[in-house]
């Protein structure tokens, strides 16, 4: 195995570490190789002007966002209800059985169905209406549905017999 690069060392070792790296550790890590200091300085002059920064703090080093995109990189944390049974078994009914409708959902669950969470997390939605007394919303699932359980397409949810099988699904007496 070859000896690395030293600057790709220490780009390597800064960016993996979770607080500033000081200068002794990074020369401990350098060996003979380089010279930690113009290491250190080659790469802060290789990171000006880019998204981000390699900066001094104190005795250590640590790359920063550049402090003009600090803005734009706010953080959002989006909070989630859990996803209770009701709204899994519904989620499960219109997956499998899509483009279903409220009334055929509550036929399959034995119970009145919800659809307002599955709505909100985008998980499923309106697909028209059905071509019956009443006209009664379909309902599909969404490609952010794919999205969230990694599926690449509805082909890739499991049989309902490999459910049946792994004791996930039992089914009922009249299926």
């Amino acid at each position: 195995m070859s000896e690395p690069d030293p600057r790709r060392l220490v780009e390597a070792l800064l960016f993996a570490a979770v607080e500033p790296v000081d200068e002794a550790e990074v020369q401990l890590r350098l060996g003979g190789r380089a010279r930690a200091s113009e290491v250190l300085e080659a790469l802060a002059l290789d990171y000006a002007g880019r998204g981000v920064r390699l900066e001094r703090h104190g005795r250590g080093w640590a790359f920063r966002t550049a402090p003009d995109l600090a803005p734009y990189l706010r953080r959002t944390e989006e909070r989630r209800r859990p996803l209770g049974r009701a709204a899994m078994e519904t989620l499960a009914i219109v997956a499998y059985q899509q483009p279903v409708t409220r009334a055929e959902i509550e036929a399959v669950r034995g119970a009145a169905a919800s659809l307002d969470h599955l709505v909100e997390m985008g998980w499923v939605k309106p697909a028209g209406r059905r071509d019956t007394p009443g006209q009664p919303v379909t309902w599909v699932t969404t490609q952010r549905f794919l999205d969230e359980f990694d599926l690449a397409s509805l082909a890739d949810l499991p049989r309902l017999d490999e459910l049946e099988g792994a004791a996930l699904f039992k089914p009922g007496p009249d299926r």
